[in-house]
């Protein structure tokens, strides 16, 4: 009889033993495998929570900023809530490429979404309580920047977020190649100093593109990701050198460097010689921006998408291309620099110091008052004062009390003092303003655009919004009413003597020349013109009148309100610089008002054009009337009030001008145009009562004309631009000169008729 071994009794049990647990195995993993579908399809389809629409995963929402473009393609600046802007792949560097796949998924190529070898690494670093690195991917963390976990959320609920990432990812994988997951994956990250995105990361810390981006400035920026604030360059930079080098020993480990590049690039020193942080109140045309700023949000107002939604300019991305060039706008800027800021703000301390009342003149102390008490009402220090409960007496005793402050110097920007805030606002009124714009004759495009001398601590635009007294810049306007009535041309002579007018209101009013320049004689109008006499200008009025000026004015773009007053012969009337500039280039441009134009088009952040300017344009007068009045201004340039644009400064070029000068020298103006340009000054202090105290310094050819002729200076000097050609080439003047009408047959230099003298007027 056969016996079993004990061997093979335990053999037998042992089998027993093993088979009775494989069927619950396979059920717990059919279980398993089971829930974990059904969960992922729950997760998929959106019922447990949040989970983006087809739509939203090829469209994914995120904060770009409107970037805004110089003419000839220059970055101006941005709007934003998020400093982001979009980045293809083919515009980033290679170095930046291998740079973040050796650090962050060195497997992205191998995966679609989820790293099954990352997350077994992962496991066994939580059995083994030792470090292996993270499990996700670049997928997984696109996923998770474009749409954020909620910080709030309990241990479950971010469990179950992080099964919602891999979802996402793996859709992500579906729905976009790797090389546009790498791009948006850099276009959604955080580099601190208030850049988003590799794009304004590159421009902030370098002043590159992307696509520029040695490897170097790769590793430094990749390994800013794993913590932008402790690896920040600026405020850590031996802990960002570190990392830096770690990042550069990843891309040797995976064969991007060979030794020899990585140990060489190792030791170059951080380079932040062109970090800049992006602000509005940083780079060139501030006081632009801040004026389309406006601009724009009036017209995301009246434009809605075809959703009827509206733009938003601080999270669509919208691309705006601008008018300026950013050339001329460096040259215009400069100009004012070194005129105003660098030379008559030093001489007006000079001017004023020891004077009493300073800054401001003739004036009586309860006016001065006025100006300093509205002042001290419009202050931050006020506005948290009576925030607070604070009485009139209470504020007034804190005004009037010495602290520490910092207050601006015109050479050593801001500095320590100590000062009342009463006095800071006295010191602060004794800064000199400007306004500058330059335009295309042709096509009205505004080349320059400075609104005033620094926009991070005067921030009113003397450009758009400021108006002030124009002086003596009105006169060509009257002389273009009798230009255009046909009795008169530049040579006709008429008398320089006062003239009288009866005021409706009552009492007279006889306007003086500011001088005894030929007082009594006959002169003929274009030397009228170039020496600025008020007893001609009188004289024009009185026989037209000021509605015919300003019927005129309107047809040449100015809108303000002028009243129907004889004053205004001397330019008694408030215009902005923007206003004379658009009026002042009706006369190079044959007659024609061509509105001043800022914007070219907008495109969304797909490229696509939703806005296109049309130039709007209205004949202003005929051609005729404004050669002659080309022709009256340009004998203010060559032997008139102007005529330093010659001599001094040497612009050789055709030209023509006028210069202007306001009651008590506030203001100093100077409106000019060549055959190309049309450009206008104002300097003056933002209260009127504060000013040079004699006409020698205060007037407009001291004060205004001097910006004008260093911008011209610099455009025609300036080989990228194309004046310097035309200079250089006379030949090249035919069509830009000063076009005689082609139905002018009288003699070039705008006399049509013999000169004649006109009868002296009346004194009342």
């Amino acid at each position: 009889m056969y016996n079993s071994s004990p061997s093979k009794k335990k053999t037998r049990k042992q089998t027993v033993s093993k088979s009775r647990w494989i069927k619950p195995f396979w059920f717990l993993f059919c279980c398993i495998v089971i829930a974990l579908t059904i969960l992922f399809t729950c997760i998929s389809l959106g019922w447990v929570g949040f989970m983006p629409s087809f739509s939203e995963l090829e469209n994914p929402r995120t904060n770009l900023a409107t970037e805004v473009y110089s003419c000839d393609g220059e970055l101006l600046g941005k709007y934003y809530l998020e400093n982001r802007s979009p980045c293809k792949y083919d515009e980033l560097s290679p170095h930046l490429i291998n740079a973040l796949k050796a650090t962050e998924d060195v497997r992205f190529e191998k995966h679609s979404g989820i790293d099954i070898r990352a997350l077994g690494r992962v496991l066994a670093g939580v059995i083994s309580r030792s470090n292996k690195g993270g499990g996700s991917t670049i997928t997984q963390q696109l996923a998770k920047n474009l749409f954020p976990r909620d910080p709030d959320a309990g241990k479950f609920q971010t469990i179950v977020t992080k099964f919602k990432e891999w979802v996402v990812a793996v859709k992500l994988e579906r729905e976009y190649a790797k090389n546009e997951i790498l791009a948006m994956y850099l276009n959604t990250v955080d580099f601190g100093n208030n850049s988003m995105g590799i794009k304004s990361a590159a421009a902030t810390y370098f002043n590159k593109t992307p696509a520029d981006l040695s490897v170097e400035e790769s590793a430094l920026l990749i390994g800013m990701l794993k913590a932008p604030t402790k690896f920040s360059p600026k405020r850590n930079p031996t802990a960002s050198l570190q990392r830096r080098n770690v990042v550069l020993e990843q891309l040797y480990k995976y064969k991007y460097l060979s030794k020899n590049e990585r140990d060489s690039v190792q030791k170059i020193s951080i380079d932040l010689s062109k970090f800049a942080m992006q602000h509005h109140a940083t780079g060139i045309a501030t006081y632009f921006r801040e004026y389309l700023r406006l601009w724009l949000a009036d017209w995301c107002r009246k434009n809605p998408k075809p959703d009827g939604s509206h733009y938003d300019i601080y999270k669509d991305g919208l691309k705006i291309y601008t008018t300026i060039d950013s050339r001329m706008q460096k040259h215009a800027e400069k100009a004012v620099q070194d005129h105003v800021c660098n030379y008559l703000q030093p001489l007006f301390f000079k001017h004023i110091k020891g004077q009493p009342n300073a800054p401001f003149s003739k004036i009586s102390d309860e006016d001065t008052q006025t100006i300093l008490k509205a002042a001290m009402r419009r202050s931050e220090r006020y506005a948290l004062m009576k925030d607070a409960g604070a009485n009139d007496e209470e504020i007034k005793a804190v005004f009037a009390t010495k602290v520490t402050m910092k207050v601006l110097t015109w050479d050593r920007g801001m500095v320590d003092t100590v000062m009342t805030p009463m006095d800071s606002i006295r010191y602060m009124k004794s800064f000199l303003q400007c306004g500058m714009m330059a335009m295309d004759v042709n096509t009205g495009h505004v080349k320059a655009y400075v609104g005033g001398v620094n926009y991070q601590y005067f921030q009113f635009d003397h450009v758009k919004l400021s108006k002030r007294q124009v002086g003596s810049t009105f006169k060509p306007y009257i002389y273009t009413v009798a230009m255009q009535s046909g009795e008169y041309s530049p040579c006709t002579m008429v008398p320089n003597v006062p003239v009288t007018f009866h005021l409706p209101e009552g009492g007279t009013w006889t306007p003086r020349n500011s001088g005894d320049y030929k007082n009594g004689m006959m002169l003929p109008l274009n030397e009228a013109l170039a020496q600025s006499l008020n007893y001609i200008s009188a004289y024009l009025m009185k026989q037209f009148g000021p509605q015919a000026v300003i019927q005129l004015v309107r047809n040449m773009g100015i809108t303000s309100d002028i009243p129907a007053v004889p004053s205004i012969c001397l330019g008694s009337c408030d215009l902005s610089l923007y206003e004379q500039v658009g009026a002042m280039n009706c006369f190079p441009n044959q007659g024609v008002y061509v509105e001043p134009t800022f914007i070219t088009r907008i495109c969304d952040n797909n490229g696509s054009t939703i806005y296109e300017y049309v130039p709007k344009t209205n004949e202003a007068m005929d051609q005729i009337t404004a050669f002659k009045t080309a022709r009256l201004m340009q004998g203010v340039v060559d032997h008139g009030t102007g005529i330093r644009l010659r001599a001094q400064y040497k612009l050789n070029f055709p030209l023509a001008g006028k210069t202007g000068t306001t009651d008590n020298h506030s203001d100093g103006w100077f409106v000019g145009y060549t055959p190309m340009l049309t450009a206008g000054v104002w300097v003056g202090c933002e209260d009127r009562a504060a000013h040079f105290r004699t006409l020698a310094l205060g007037q407009g050819a001291r004060t205004a004309m001097p910006v004008f002729a260093m911008f011209m200076q610099k455009c025609y000097e300036d080989p990228e631009l194309p004046y310097l050609k035309i200079v250089s080439d006379p030949d090249q003047y035919s069509g830009y000169n000063f076009t005689i009408p082609a139905a002018y047959t009288g003699d070039p230099s705008g006399c049509n008729e013999k000169p004649k003298e006109r009868k002296r007027p009346d004194f009342d």
